[in-house]
C-alpha cells in the first residue's frame, strides 16, 4: 500500500472539549486525506477506543472529566496498537515528559503548528505493524536470558514512540546496537541515522559540528555546511558518550531539543528540525548531575525512557551462544570450534569489557589455537585481560612468549608513543595510529592506559 492510499484509509480520533480547536484539527487532518472522529472528554474517548480501531489518537491534556494522560494509560494498559499524541500547554515540558514516559508516541505544544501536526501524523502512520517482520540484518541482540528478553521487549515498545531514549550500560555492552535496533523497528527506519561520539569532538568545534555554519562565519568557513541536527532531520541522532559534553554545549543542546530548532553559527534565524534523540554513556548520569558535571534539566530531557543494557556477566547462560555466534563470524571458513572446556572457562569469566572483550579474546584465540580447536589455554583468560600486567609481562617484556603478553606490550608501547606525541589528545592519537577514537578508547581501557601515564 503506498503512502497516499494508507493516509486515505487511516482513521484518527481527536479528543478535545474546545469546538474551535476540534474544528481546526479536523480540517487539517481531513485535508491530509484522513478520516476523523471526535470525542469531547475522557469517557467518550475510552468508549470509542474500546469499540473501534483507530490508526492514531490525538488528545488534549486537559479535558472536562480528567486528563489526556488517562487516554494514554488506557491504550497502553489494554495493549492497543494505537499511537497516541498529547497536546500540552506551551512550555510545559513537565507534562510533555510525563506523557512520553507513560507511552505516548509524541506531543504537540499549544498553539498547534499545523506543519508540526502534519509531520507527527505522517510519522505515526509509518509505524510498522507489530506482526510485521523487521528487516533481517546482521545486527541482532544475542541471548535468551531474562535480562536480554527484557531489553528486547523494551526496545519493541520504545520504538513505537518518539520519546527520547537514554541507553545506559558498561562499555562494550551493545548500546549503539540497541539504538540501531530501536530505529529499525520505528517509523524513522528509512530516515537518516547519525551517530555522534560526543567525546571525540574538540570543544571549540562542537557548536559548528552540531548545528552547522554559514559561509564566512569564521576563518575557513568557505561555504554553508549542515551540522549533525540538519543531517539527521527526519531521522534519529544518536549521541554516544553524551556525558562527555561540556556544560556550555549542554545548554545549547537542551534548547535545540526543546524548541526543535537550531541556528547555524553565523546565521540570524533558526531552522526547524525534526530529530529523535537517542543518547548513551557508560557513566552514571544521575551521579554526574549530583556532582554538578551534567545539567539536571538536560538529564531529565534525555532520560525520558531509560534502557539499561545488562553486562555480559549477568547473562552467564548466554555466554556460550554469544561466543559461538561471534566465532562463526570471525573464523570465516576455517572450521575452528571451541572445546567444551573452553566454553566452560568463558562462562565463568567476568568480562569487564563485555561483548567487545569477548570478541577480542576470540580473535586472539583464533591466532593461538591448533588442530582447529580452541582450548582454555588459547583463551588466555589472565589478569592481563583486566588491564593488570601479568608477572611475565612485567619481568620479561623482551620475551615473545606467551604471544598474547608480547602483543599487548607492543600495542601498549605504540599507543603510549602516539599519546605522548599528541600531548594525550586521544582524537589526534587515534588518527596517527589509524584506528577510530572508539577503538583507541577500548584498547586503552583493556591495557590499563590512562591520564596517569602522561
Amino acid at each position: 500500500m503506498n503512502a497516499d492510499r494508507k493516509l486515505a484509509a487511516a482513521r484518527v480520533l481527536v479528543v478535545d472539549d474546545e469546538p474551535d480547536i476540534l474544528e481546526l484539527l479536523e480540517l487539517a487532518l481531513v485535508r491530509m486525506g484522513l478520516q476523523v472522529e471526535r470525542a469531547t472528554n475522557v469517557r467518550e474517548a475510552l468508549q470509542q477506543l474500546d469499540s473501534k480501531f483507530y490508526d492514531l489518537c490525538l488528545t488534549d491534556m486537559r479535558l472536562p472529566d480528567g486528563e489526556g494522560l488517562e487516554v494514554v494509560q488506557h491504550i497502553v494498559a489494554h495493549n492497543m496498537e494505537v499511537p497516541v499524541a498529547v497536546i500540552t500547554a506551551h512550555g510545559n515540558m513537565e507534562n510533555a515528559i510525563t506523557v512520553l514516559k507513560a507511552g505516548a508516541f509524541d506531543y504537540l505544544s499549544k498553539p498547534v503548528a499545523l506543519e508540526q501536526l502534519r509531520i507527527l501524523v505522517k510519522a505515526a502512520l509509518k509505524l510498522p505493524q507489530p506482526s510485521a517482520a523487521v528487516r533481517d540484518g546482521v545486527r541482532t541482540l544475542l541471548g535468551c536470558s531474562p535480562a536480554m528478553e527484557k531489553v528486547r521487549d523494551l526496545i519493541g515498545r520504545v520504538a513505537r514512540s518518539q520519546a527520547p531514549v537514554h541507553i545506559s550500560g558498561e562499555s562494550g555492552s551493545g548500546k549503539e546496537l540497541a539504538a540501531r535496533l530501536i530505529v529499525e523497528k520505528s517509523a524513522r527506519r528509512d530516515q537518516p541515522f547519525i551517530a555522534v561520539n560526543c567525546g571525540a569532538i574538540p570543544e571549540t568545534l562542537m557548536e559548528s559540528e552540531f548545528f552547522g555554519y554559514r559561509k564566512g562565519a569564521f576563518t575557513g568557513a568557505e561555504k554553508d555546511r549542515d551540522g549533525f541536527f540538519q543531517a539527521a532531520n527526519g531521522g534519529t541522532l544518536f549521541l554516544d558518550e553524551v556525558a562527555d559534553l561540556p556544560l556550555s554545549m549542554q545548554v545549547k543542546l537542551l534548547r535545540a531539543i526543546q524548541e526543535k530548532k537550531v541556528r547555524k553559527v553565523g546565521a540570524t534565524q533558526e531552522d526547524a528540525v525534526d530529530v529523535r534523540i537517542i543518547s548513551a554513556t557508560h557513566h552514571a548520569l544521575a551521579e554526574l548531575v549530583q556532582q554538578g558535571k551534567f545539567r539536571q534539566d538536560l538529564y531529565y530531557r534525555l532520560n525520558v525512557i531509560n534502557l539499561p543494557m545488562p553486562p555480559l556477566r549477568e547473562m552467564r547462560d548466554d555466554i556460550a551462544e554469544v561466543a559461538n555466534r561471534l566465532l562463526v563470524r570471525l573464523r570465516g571458513d576455517t572450521g575452528v570450534n571451541f572445546s567444551p572446556a573452553a566454553l566452560q572457562a568463558l562462562s565463568h569469566h567476568d568480562f569487564p569489557g563485555n561483548v567487545r572483550e569477548l570478541e577480542n579474546i576470540i580473535e586472539r584465540a583464533l591466532a593461538l589455537c591448533s588442530d582447529g580447536i580452541i582450548t582454555p589455554a588459547d583463551l588466555q583468560l589472565a589478569p592481563a585481560d583486566l588491564g593488570e600486567p601479568s608477572a611475565t609481562s612485567k619481568s620479561g617484556a623482551g620475551s615473545k612468549y606467551p604471544l598474547a603478553d608480547y602483543l599487548d606490550n607492543v600495542e601498549r608501547t605504540a599507543i603510549l608513543e602516539a599519546l605522548h606525541q599528541t600531548d594525550f589528545n586521544r582524537t589526534a592519537a587515534a588518527r596517527i595510529l589509524g584506528v577510530t577514537f572508539r577503538a583507541l578508547r577500548y584498547r586503552m581501557e583493556r591495557l590499563g592506559i590512562s591520564d596517569k601515564d602522561k
